[in-house]
């Protein structure tokens, strides 16, 4: 049960439908802030300049950092569709050293690791590396997806929603790991939300 309840469902139901999953259920609180929210995911999904196997292993490694149960718990399609299975998951435990992860995989993700866990620890340094992989755009594009994924996954786990599909691995208390053994949720993607008028 998620610390804050869901809204009202004919809130929630009028302006994300009925279906609407459990984080827009309880976000729909400030249904305006939602709709937003949803609306740059669904942005940085459709315009993306970044690989759906780099942007996936870089949200699930800050979804452990969060400690979001239902950001590790999580599995896109177009990550699966790029590649994305649950031993390369495990690659995450140890990216560094992780024989499977390219170059490039790498330094994102030691960016992203700095990024959650020290973010005015970022160097120039840190920079120069990201240059020699990405573009100036791809850059942007990391930076505004892990402000998001930090941000955003931060406010899920201390609200604590746990969707009722959540794998029971996922359901124990303590530190918790996008890999391992144990059941995901697998989730088409994004989806729009209508902007409340």
């Amino acid at each position: 049960m998620s610390r804050l309840p869901a809204s009202p469902r004919d809130q929630y139901t009028a302006h994300f439908g009925p279906d609407a999953p459990e984080r827009l259920q309880v976000w729909a609180h400030v249904p305006y802030a939602a709709a937003q929210v949803d609306q740059l995911a669904l942005t940085l999904q459709q315009h993306s300049v970044l690989d759906a196997r780099l942007v996936e292993l870089v949200r699930l490694r800050v979804a452990f950092h969060n400690q979001c149960r239902t950001c590790m718990a999580s599995r896109y399609a177009d990550a699966r569709d790029a590649g994305v299975t649950e031993e390369l998951v495990c690659s995450l435990e140890r990216p560094a050293d992780a024989p499977d992860l390219t170059a490039v995989e790498r330094a994102a993700l030691a960016f992203a690791d700095r990024f959650a866990t020290d973010h005015l620890g970022v160097t120039d340094e840190q920079f120069e590396e990201l240059r020699q992989h990405f573009s100036d755009a791809q850059v942007m594009e990391l930076c505004f997806r892990l402000a998001y994924l930090v941000g955003f996954g931060r406010m899920m786990a201390i609200l604590d929603v746990r969707p009722a599909e959540l794998p029971d691995r996922f359901r124990v208390d303590g530190t918790m790991t996008p890999w391992g053994d144990g059941g995901v949720m697998e989730r088409p993607g994004p989806t729009p939300a209508p902007v409340p008028g």
